[in-house]
């Protein structure tokens, strides 16, 4: 396993941040810890989650997936500083009104609980989930400077912000002295370039953010389960990549498993193999609801596509009139 600086900072993360929205949703409660095992002794030193992880499923309150990796770090010894653990902060988490937003009581109280559910006295990377357009963006850095002060947060980061949201927010920070976006985690991969690379990759070129995208596999269309003039699965996540049948991503598929058999590897790695060979990308997000999943997300880390191979794929893929 490599690991990387988190952008400017010193906190150094493994090359792949494993995703824990499936635990308490996908995954129960034993099965969850075997995935975490298991990918803490891969070498992945990374995680993240978010207070509102599951809460769109029936029956789960929230805070699930948070309180799992707690539960999980203290049956197995885990020491807090061997993982890196990034949470998120927005979503609705009660039925008051001050019970979601990115405002300073709401992060106050969430924090708190979040600290609670993970069983620590800190969190590495927290990330404000999506904007608040009710907020200040300067409420929200003077709330996460605050926290940062007082321990219990080390870095901060966004996820879900526009080009010009981001630079607002590092404005302000520079302004007034506050922390400052240290991450993004945007939602990025080979069939949804443009949202990232339009404006949010100069961003975080010139002003030294990590990246850590998340849905790399496009919500499991880039592992090539579906396929061109054969019927969708019946599931609720397979309607919705309904958007990505095209013919355009359907040739992608067939020039991917052209490499993929080039490198003896699965579309889904080279899907992350692209990535990864990517230096602003800092750590993918990957999710797993099995070992063998597991297992061959990180056999992404060796397959090393070339020079031509990647620029078949960006080819392919171009959304500006200048890569075609």
């Amino acid at each position: 396993m490599d690991y990387k600086k988190l952008g400017r900072t010193g906190l150094k993360v493994s090359s792949f941040c494993m995703g824990t929205m499936q635990f308490g949703w996908s995954l129960n409660e034993a099965d969850s810890y075997n995935i975490l095992s298991a990918t803490f002794n891969a070498g992945v030193n990374f995680f993240d989650t978010a207070d509102i992880y599951s809460k769109w499923v029936d029956g789960n309150p929230g805070g699930v997936s948070e309180t799992y990796i707690g539960n999980w770090m203290k049956k197995n010894g885990i020491k807090r500083d061997q993982i890196v653990i990034a949470t998120k902060v927005r979503g609705e988490m009660g039925k008051g009104p001050n019970d979601e937003g990115l405002s300073r009581g709401h992060i106050m109280n969430a924090v708190e609980a979040s600290l609670r559910r993970l069983q620590t006295d800190y969190i590495d990377l927290y990330q404000s989930h999506w904007t608040d357009e009710s907020t200040p963006i300067e409420e929200t850095l003077r709330a996460f400077d605050d926290l940062v002060k007082q321990g219990k947060v080390r870095y901060v980061g966004a996820s879900n912000i526009a080009a010009w949201e981001l630079m607002q927010a590092l404005w302000v920070s520079d302004k007034y002295n506050l922390t400052r976006y240290d991450s993004v985690q945007p939602h990025y991969n080979l069939i949804n370039r443009d949202e990232f690379e339009r404006e949010l990759r100069a961003v975080c070129e010139t002003y030294g953010l990590g990246v850590i995208p998340y849905s790399p596999l496009a919500g499991g269309f880039l592992t090539g389960k579906y396929r061109q003039n054969e019927p969708l699965p019946e599931s609720r996540r397979a309607e919705g990549r309904k958007r990505a049948m095209t013919e355009k991503n359907f040739s992608l598929l067939y020039e991917m498993e052209a490499i993929a058999l080039l490198h003896k590897a699965s579309i889904s790695q080279v899907a992350l193999a692209w990535m990864l060979a990517d230096p602003v990308i800092t750590s993918p997000i990957i999710g797993a609801t099995s070992i063998d999943q597991l297992d061959e997300n990180l056999g992404a880390l060796n397959v090393h596509l070339t020079v031509e191979e990647l620029t078949t794929l960006n080819k392919i893929t171009a959304w500006k009139v200048d890569e075609e």
